[in-house]
């Protein structure tokens, strides 16, 4: 898989932060299949709901750049620890919760700020500091596989959980898997792999990210990614509620769930090889564009089991596979020193996206019934982001010779 005197370690390094991330991103992606049931133990309401997930969206993203920033400066270690803790605590404290207010602070702040904490931003920025430069593209692509397989295995088992145990017993299930995720740490962080050395100039963090946001193409490449994280939060919170409007069985939506976190992985393995190969701005686009023009063909097809599962696959194949071509971008444009912070920064653009994705879905569904507004937003703003990603300035890709 990876060519370089290292390979063993580079390999298990990948492997420690994917399995990281199976756990904290099947248990995120999965959150929508406890709003219906939250709703009829509650009586809160789907608004209301909708609400404490869209703050977990931004949430999410919000403490992407900060744990960045803490790992850049302290090491991945500690944030990682007080992640997975804080993610098994908010989920563990969930089912005695009845208020709004309560549901803003254990899903909307504490789950979210544990899964976001131990998400892309600490985990790539930490694998890529530890591993040699040709192998970057090839590891983003492994870890973020290990994201969609979580979202794979997690979505039909808590499912099967809520339907046998409760929404409760699934909720602290959820806790114990990923205090499971504890051991990995050590793996990714262990005190044998010192940081590999790049050759980059450090003026700081704070220099680091105001050199970023001057720069037209890191803009750019927020707006794109705005425009994913409304698309993933959209469908992760309400396409449970768009099965259940078709008239279909709850088991559909977590099935199609899974299909696209299976979808993601080859998606994300082909996104990671692809990067060493074309310029990732072009990946960019190609995988926008693709949304819109799925989107369209949602619309038009008959809604039955199948539709779903096929649009779901189509889906999977880009749902995060966008995160090694934009992480790819973040570390050409200013290098790895900082890239923990910097895609930390594209990450809460990302997550701005998700609160209006979950939000409005939920005001959509209240004020007209259904989420036909939100499927023509999609659209349009799928076209956007494929759009704005052809300006971005990349070098073009040199492809080393084999050695003879």
């Amino acid at each position: 898989m990876f060519r370089s005197l290292d390979s063993r370690d580079v390999l298990l390094t990948t492997l420690a932060a994917a399995g990281i991330l199976l756990v904290t991103m099947g248990a995120r992606q999965s959150m929508g299949l406890f709003v219906g049931p939250l709703n009829t133990a509650t009586g809160l309401g789907i608004a209301t709901i909708s609400l404490a997930m869209a703050v977990a969206q931004f949430v999410w993203g919000a403490v992407q750049p900060v744990a960045g920033a803490v790992a850049d400066r302290y090491g991945a270690r500690p944030v990682l620890v007080g992640a997975l803790l804080l993610l098994a605590l908010g989920s563990a404290i969930t089912p005695f919760i009845d208020s709004a207010f309560g549901l803003v602070l254990t899903i909307g702040l504490m789950t979210a700020m544990g899964s976001g904490a131990a998400s892309f931003s600490v985990l790539i920025g930490a694998a890529a500091q530890r591993i040699p430069l040709e192998a970057r593209g090839t590891a983003s692509g492994v870890i973020n596989a290990g994201g969609s397989f979580g979202q794979f295995l997690f979505a039909p088992i808590l499912q099967k959980l809520i339907q046998t145990v409760g929404w409760m017993g699934a909720m602290w299930a959820m806790a114990l898997m990923t205090l499971a995720a504890l051991p990995l740490i050590g793996r990714l962080t262990r005190a044998g792999a010192p940081p590999v050395a790049h050759a980059e100039a450090d003026h700081g963090v704070l220099r680091a990210i105001g050199d970023a946001l001057k720069d037209r193409s890191y803009r750019l490449l927020h707006l794109g990614f705005f425009t994913c994280g409304f698309h993933i939060a959209f469908l992760v919170t309400h396409l449970p509620g768009e099965v259940e409007l078709c008239g279909l069985p709850p088991t559909v939506a977590s099935w199609s769930l899974a299909i696209i976190g299976l979808a993601n992985i080859a998606g994300s393995l082909y996104a990671g090889a692809c990067v060493s190969r074309y310029r990732s701005k072009h990946i960019l686009a190609a995988m926008y564009a693709s949304r819109a023009l799925l989107v369209a063909a949602y619309l038009m097809m008959p809604r039955t089991e199948w539709t779903f599962y096929l649009f779901a696959a189509g889906l999977g194949f880009t749902w995060l596979a966008t995160v090694p071509p934009t992480a790819a971008i973040v570390g050409k444009l200013f290098g790895v020193r900082y890239l923990g912070t910097l895609f930390g920064l594209t990450l809460l653009s990302h997550q701005t996206g998700g609160f209006l994705g979950a939000w409005l879905g939920g005001l959509a569904l209240v004020e007209f019934g259904d989420f036909s507004w939100m499927w023509y937003a999609d659209i349009a703003l799928a076209g956007m982001a494929a759009l704005v990603n052809l300006p971005i300035r990349e070098a073009k890709v040199t492809r080393r010779l084999a050695p003879a």
